[in-house]
């Protein structure tokens, strides 16, 4: 049987598999139809036999024919589109723009080889000089993928070869080492800000809307920023130790990066224009809120990016990538919304809390951000992560007497980048690097599996002390 006919019939087989499943008791009516329904979303989003926005979209169709029967059609309809009126919705599609204007402009591939000249004169320094043009990059390229796919990997790619044209017999030389080095510094930079990570806005969008608590740009940097510190100078030595490359020395990278930024010639008005207006967004991201809306920011910079020719409008109409992600986020926050609306996330939150040990809010804290870190093993997609199972943890933790909500749902939100080494799947710029053979499948899922720990273990020994810090204080 074809993959695809496969992926095409699992929704369909778990669905009725789950119908045949007696209705439990204590739900609302509709309830349990709805459940089902978001289970098939999710599954739908996992295999995906068809785009991710095209399954958002019918779910939501379907989703307001199930709310019709304790609403009117009208009031079924404006609760399907609700996500696209979510500002969050727009500021995610906004910043892909902005990530369209660091890659048009060349300003993004101007800082990385700048970072590559200074640092790169021996393998351990190329491996910072990749990690910190990521994280100069994250704060405005909400996509890893454009981010890490786009710009640090094309001219990563170009350095194994400045040594041995045969990259199979190579691979262990360099190669390897700050392709692994990329993706892991990728991951860390996506949990560093609200807007390294386009699931990041979902998710704070998700907390606030399910347990009302609001978290701001400015509150995401510095509650992470302890670990997010410690992660960023400790990855590419790390992996240097655990991975170690065969060639220490790399002399050439340094003139080969002097050649490309000679050939790219002085700053050009174009990266100029942009970079101010990245200054200014970030600027009324940090420090406008309650002067500003976040959304409105954007677009006005959205806008004065047009206006200045930094991009056009038919960059912006013909950007798919940024349209199907507006697509797929609105309707993702609805069907979300949907779990609370029907009642299931209190109705699971209450199940699950009879499951876990009650003496210990903090054992429960760790329990279950360990179980969502871990259960991403199963998911494809960070979208479909947060979707899926952040609501059903928050609503758990929320009914834990005693478990601290504000230290919690931050964890939580947190582990969306740093999840994302897991698996050549979990994260955007992951099968770039998985499909280009540099880094042999076992390494892949077994460094994958090291990172995360390390990762997780950071998390929770840095994160956990300092939340508790921030919230007392």
């Amino acid at each position: 049987m074809k993959p695809i006919i496969i992926k095409s019939l699992l929704p369909i087989i778990v669905a009725l598999i789950l119908l045949l499943v007696p209705e439990p008791i204590g739900l609302q009516t509709g309830a349990w139809n709805y459940f089902i329904l978001f289970v098939v979303v999710i599954i739908g989003l996992i295999a995906e036999p068809i785009p991710s926005a095209a399954i958002g979209l019918i779910g939501i169709s379907i989703a307001a024919l199930i709310f019709t029967r304790s609403m009117s059609d009208e009031e079924a309809i404006k609760w399907a589109l609700t996500g696209f009126a979510n500002p969050t919705v727009w500021l995610i599609f906004t910043a892909f723009m902005f990530a369209l204007g660091y890659q048009k402009s060349g300003l993004g591939k101007r800082i990385a080889l700048i970072l590559v000249k200074y640092f790169g004169k021996n393998t351990l320094g190329l491996g910072y000089a990749i990690a910190f043009s990521d994280l100069i990059l994250a704060p405005l390229m909400p996509s890893n993928t454009a981010r890490s796919g786009g710009t640090i990997y094309p001219i990563i790619s170009r350095i194994p070869s400045l040594y041995h044209p045969n990259l199979k017999n190579n691979e262990r030389q360099i190669g390897s080492y700050i392709y692994w080095v990329a993706l892991s510094s990728a991951c860390v930079t996506s949990s560093m800000f609200l807007t390294s990570l386009a699931p990041n806005l979902l998710a704070a969008d998700i907390v606030n809307k399910t347990i009302g608590i609001e978290i701001s740009w400015i509150s995401w940097f510095i509650y992470f920023l302890p670990v997010g510190f410690i992660l960023i100078l400790i990855v590419p030595v790390f992996i240097y130790v655990i991975y170690p490359p065969k060639l220490k020395k790399c002399p050439e990278i340094k003139i080969w990066a002097t050649d490309e930024l000679q050939k790219l010639g002085g700053l050009t008005k174009q990266e100029l224009k942009m970079a101010g207006l990245a200054i200014i967004a970030l600027l009324l991201w940090i420090f406008g809120k309650g002067i500003i809306n976040p959304t409105t920011a954007a677009i006005i910079v959205l806008c004065m990016m047009m206006l200045t020719n930094t991009i056009s409008w038919e960059d912006i109409i013909s950007n798919k990538s940024a349209w199907n992600v507006l697509v797929w986020f609105a309707t993702l926050v609805t069907l979300a919304g949907g779990l609370s609306k029907t009642g299931l996330t209190t109705w699971i939150g209450k199940y699950v809390s009879t499951l876990l040990p009650l003496n210990s809010p903090m054992i429960v804290l760790v329990i279950l951000i360990v179980s969502f870190y871990f259960l991403h093993y199963f998911f494809a997609s960070v979208t479909s992560h947060v979707t899926a199972l952040l609501p059903l943890f928050l609503i758990t933790g929320k009914s834990i007497p005693g478990l601290n909500m504000f230290v919690f749902s931050y964890l939580l939100v947190y582990s969306l980048g740093i999840v994302g080494i897991l698996t050549p799947y979990g994260t955007g710029p992951s099968p770039i690097y998985y499909e280009s053979k540099i880094i042999s499948k076992n390494h892949f899922w077994s460094l994958g599996f090291v990172c995360g720990i390390l990762f997780l273990i950071i998390l929770l020994c840095i994160g956990i002390p300092f939340l508790f810090y921030i919230n007392v204080s």
